[in-house]
């Protein structure tokens, strides 16, 4: 009894172990996979898949885009795609565009599908724009035309992506760019904003002519006006600053002339109250004269006398003619 009780338990312990054996070696070793990659008539070994798991790589992420790419009758092998896998590209990405390209008779090679992607472009997306072109709408760009008028203009942009220049070419950011320095060009130089607005396709046909899809990733099939704005007149503005400015200056320099009289005037008053200074000094000598003469001799009495009443007869005119002065101004 003892004995088959032990044989019981021996069996669970082993049944249980082959369990996990098992458990271990099927979420090791993707054997799914692999069949299904049979059913599809893609030959991928169990050292293959494996090998993949040494490498830390997803089988699925691999086995799936390979069989999608041998239905779809593309060649592509399997260390292609595991190599860009570990290269950090997006394989089942890569392996779309390659058929969404095919299906379309555009040439893409592989190598150029992932390069796109690895350059951190959406090559799925890129040949989609090859087929479908994509419209690029910009913001109001604003121009001056000769006679001061500002202009504003939006333009439509449809592009179409290139493949062969995907990888190192400028995006969208610089056709937008060329495309508004060209309507900025092509308003500047028209005489007048009334042509612009008569005829807006002048600016679409002038940029479309400066190849500016040159060393960008897109190929320019159109450029149309959307929708022309007439803005500020810039001329008159700038010609009102202008006039605002001059005529400030010309304050600033009368008021340096009305200083520059205010400092003269004090000037002379400054003057003149020196000149009376050395009228009165002068004066003070008279006394002191007068006294040297008597003491001298060459003074006498009746000279001073006479002098004395040449002042009283001088001081009484002066008293008169003033008070007369007061009467008629009073009058």
């Amino acid at each position: 009894m003892i004995f088959v009780d032990g044989l019981f338990v021996t069996s669970v312990i082993g049944f249980v172990l082959v369990i996990i054996v098992l458990g271990i070696f099927f979420t090791f070793v993707p054997v799914g996979l692999w069949i299904s990659a049979l059913a599809a008539g893609v030959r991928v070994s169990i050292l293959t898949l494996i090998g993949m798991r040494l490498r830390r790589v997803i089988p699925g992420r691999i086995v799936n885009p390979l069989i999608k790419a041998h239905k779809a009758g593309l060649a592509v092998t399997i260390n292609q795609l595991e190599s860009h896998y570990l290269a950090g590209g997006n394989v089942d990405r890569v392996v779309n565009a390659l058929i969404a390209a095919q299906r379309a008779n555009i040439e893409l090679s592989f190598e150029r599908a992932a390069a796109i992607d690895l350059a951190g472009r959406d090559v799925l997306e890129a040949v989609q724009m090859s087929v479908n072109p994509k419209v690029i709408e910009t913001p109001f760009i604003a121009g001056v035309a000769l006679n001061g008028i500002e202009v504003k203009a939006k333009a439509r942009i449809t592009v179409r992506a290139n493949l062969d220049r995907l990888v190192g070419g400028a995006g969208e950011d610089t056709v937008i760019a060329r495309v508004g320095e060209g309507i900025v060009s092509t308003i500047g130089s028209s005489e007048s904003h009334s042509k612009v607005l008569e005829n807006p396709d002048m600016i679409s046909q002038t940029v479309l002519k400066k190849g500016l899809d040159a060393g960008t990733a897109f190929e320019i099939l159109s450029i149309d006006i959307a929708d022309v704005d007439v803005g500020k007149n810039i001329g008159a503005e700038l010609q009102i600053e202008q006039a605002q400015a001059d005529k400030n200056i010309a304050q600033a320099k009368a008021e340096e002339r009305r200083a520059m009289a205010v400092a003269k005037e004090q000037e002379m008053v400054a003057r003149t109250q020196e000149m009376k200074a050395k009228v009165v000094e002068a004066e003070a000598q008279i006394p002191l004269a007068l006294a040297e003469a008597l003491r001298s001799g060459n003074l006498g009495i009746m000279d001073y006398m006479n002098y004395k009443n040449i002042q009283a007869d001088t001081a009484m005119r002066e008293s008169i003619a003033n008070v007369t002065k007061t009467q008629q101004e009073e009058s």
